[in-house]
């Protein structure tokens, strides 16, 4: 085994910007055993009052998931959110035409909004700007939001919640650029009946920001002119554009696959150009933020799914399972959204509890840790505060679809309030270790007071109910002397090394 070297600086004022907390979001949808059986079943030993599973509402709140989108994605377009509030005996089953499945209706946005109270979570709620529109959407906002004295927030108060929900973040619908869609449009289509939808339920409620759609992945044919379009219409009446972006494995290129982060950042300095451009030309003072409220890998559960038996309840669809190299481009992928923390405010991981998801459960049994659990979970405890732009040296490597690929996926998170630095690194180098010297003179009297490495020999090594193969350990060698940061970083490994005052 060969030793690689690679240098970085980094210095408290080379300031990326201030990390949103929203950026280490996730989402829940309905569909698969995401909700029934995942979050949601009363029959369970470990079910609270309300149905709630307390062990997954346990691994959540390790994840400190601040944010949950809901109720979809696709499953959004042909809902209608009034058949999820009310008494529960009264409420229809509907089929779900994006999954092909039988929704209940056993758990809508009141009963959501007291699970995400549970996991110390804010919700990013969903309208459904496929079947429905405006009228709906101002609805939700007044039932959801308005204190008392309407109809709708009366009805709420009726179904035994007298204090609004006070949603602050909010989805514009769910990439309307497909046609896979309920309701697809085209973009200037979706563009004016966006920005009227904003416009209404910002009379209803001032005080919330919403995300329009943008393309649902950066290889959509209508991708950038999509964009624009629809900037040129919403640009006055919303905070953000949304990214969604999946990964796979699907041709056993390991060196090939770990470098699609860097499609992952393109796409991300594409939506931002694009964005300013809309600015320029309308000479605006105001600046769009990112949104990349879905992002993952997803391709081992494509083959299952289509042999899936349509219109039975909660079927167990989308559900990957994690291997070790998975992690590692996860790991990859929240390290490309803090590298543009300036601009990346909201970011989900699809999904969250059994639909390509960092937490499983068995029905009747235990949850369990996926793989990808832990770079997400790191991130997210560790990666507060303000991102930096560290000044990286590293070895690069070419690949099937890109060329200079740095072995050293690498960002820096200072948190002043609590005086903590936190590097975050991917060695993607599939034999050799990568020793790291770093500068970090700027934090005077910082030591290493943990390294945690994610290492694995076996590069499909997956966790599964009961048998955990993939998991971190902190015997990681990093030490600080005389300003000067030296640590080994493993081949094929996700590392997380903590300095503190």
């Amino acid at each position: 085994m060969r030793t690689m070297k690679a240098t970085m600086t980094i210095d408290k004022e080379f300031k990326i910007g201030e990390i949103d907390d929203r950026i280490y979001g996730s989402f829940i949808e309905h569909l698969g055993r995401a909700v029934y059986g995942g979050i949601y079943e009363p029959d369970h030993p470990e079910a609270d009052e309300q149905g709630f599973r307390k062990d997954v509402i346990e691994l959540v709140k390790q994840l400190k998931v601040p944010l949950v989108r809901y109720p979809g994605g696709n499953f959004v377009s042909g809902y209608n959110w009034e058949d999820g509030v009310g008494p529960v005996a009264e409420r229809p089953r509907r089929l779900d035409l994006a999954w092909r499945t039988t929704e209940t209706n056993e758990i809508g946005t009141n009963e959501f909004m007291d699970w995400a109270k549970k996991v110390n979570a804010e919700v990013n709620m969903a309208v459904n700007l496929g079947t429905r529109g405006i009228d709906a959407a101002r609805n939700l906002v007044e039932y959801c939001n308005h204190p008392s004295g309407s109809y709708w927030s009366d009805l709420r108060m009726k179904h035994g919640y007298k204090e609004p929900h006070k949603i602050k973040t909010w989805c514009l619908g769910n990439e309307m650029d497909g046609p896979w869609q309920i309701g697809h449009r085209t973009a200037d289509e979706y563009g004016r009946i966006a920005a009227e939808t904003a416009k209404a339920m910002k009379w209803v409620d001032p005080s919330i920001e919403l995300v329009a759609c943008g393309s649902s992945n950066r290889l959509m044919p209508t991708f950038a002119e999509w964009e624009a379009t629809v900037l040129e219409h919403t640009y006055d009446h919303v905070e953000f554009i949304s990214l969604h972006t999946y990964y796979g494995n699907r041709d056993e290129d390991l060196a090939n696959y770990l470098a699609q982060s860097l499609d992952m950042d393109q796409f991300i300095y594409s939506v931002i150009s694009i964005a300013d451009y809309i600015k320029a030309k309308k000479r605006s003072k105001k600046t769009i933020n990112l949104s990349f409220d879905e992002w993952n890998v997803w391709f081992h559960s494509n083959e299952a799914d289509k042999k899936l038996e349509p219109w039975t309840v909660a079927p167990p669809q989308l559900e990957d399972i994690y291997t070790f190299e998975d992690a590692l481009l996860v790991g990859s992928m929240l390290i490309s959204l803090l590298k543009r923390a300036d601009r990346v405010k909201i970011a989900c991981l699809a999904q969250l509890v059994n639909v390509i998801a960092p937490i499983m459960t068995e029905n009747g049994g235990e949850a369990w840790k996926q793989t990808i659990f832990y770079p997400y979970m790191h991130a997210s405890v560790y990666g507060r505060g303000v991102a930096l732009h560290a000044l990286v040296s590293s070895p690069k490597y070419d690949s099937k679809d890109f060329t200079d690929v740095p072995y050293l996926d690498t960002v820096s998170v200072y948190n002043e309030e609590s005086e903590t630095v936190t590097i975050f690194a991917v060695n993607k180098h599939q034999t050799d270790v990568l020793s790291l010297d770093a500068d970090v003179r700027s934090f005077e009297g910082y030591q290493v007071v943990e390294h945690l490495i994610l290492e694995n020999d076996e590069v499909k090594a997956t966790n599964q109910y009961n048998r955990t193969n993939v998991v971190p350990h902190n015997n990681g060698d990093a030490k600080v002397d005389g300003g000067k940061l030296e640590a080994n970083l493993p081949k094929l490994s996700w590392n997380v090394i903590r300095l503190a005052k």
